[in-house]
C-alpha cells in the first residue's frame, strides 16, 4: 500500500509531487529546499541558515509519517557549491547519532528557488 503524507509544519509541494510517500515499511521524503512553512518564502542566509531549515522541514516530514532522523538509512544532499560541504556537514551530522546513514553529496548548478541546498531522505517506519 502506497500512502502520500505532508505535514502543516513543512512546506506544501511547489509541483505535482507528494512531500512524503509511506510504502511498506518505508518513508521516502522528497528532496527539501529551506522553505519556511509560515511564510512559503525561501530561508534567507548562508549555508547555515538554510541546511537548518532544510532539517526542520525533514524532521516534521520524517514525524508525520511515522519515521524520524533515527530511522533514516539513506540521503542525498545537493548543493549549489562544494565550498559549503563543511558548514552543511555541521548542521546535518547534529540530527544523526549513532549508525548515520549512508549519504552522496552533489554540487549541481542550480536548485529550485536558488536555494543553496536540497536533501530529500528515505527511511523506515518507526514499529
Amino acid at each position: 500500500m502506497k500512502e502520500a503524507i505532508s505535514s502543516p509544519h513543512a512546506p506544501k509541494a511547489i509541483g505535482p509531487y507528494s512531500p512524503v510517500i509511506r510504502a511498506d515499511g518505508w518513508v521516502y521524503v522528497s528532496g527539501q529546499v529551506p522553505i519556511d512553512p509560515a511564510t512559503g518564502n525561501l530561508v534567507q542566509g548562508d549555508i547555515t541558515a538554510q541546511t537548518t531549515q532544510v532539517m526542520k522541514n525533514l524532521k516534521a516530514l520524517l514525524e508525520a509519517a511515522g519515521s524520524g532522523f533515527d530511522q533514516v538509512v539513506k540521503t542525498t544532499v545537493y548543493l549549489k557549491s562544494m565550498n559549503d560541504f563543511n558548514a552543511m556537514n555541521e548542521i546535518y551530522g547534529r540530527h544523526f547519532a549513532a549508525a548515520a546513514p549512508a549519504r552522496a553529496t552533489v554540487e549541481v548548478s542550480r536548485l529550485p528557488k536558488e536555494a543553496l541546498v536540497e536533501i530529500d531522505v528515505v527511511a523506515l517506519v518507526r514499529k
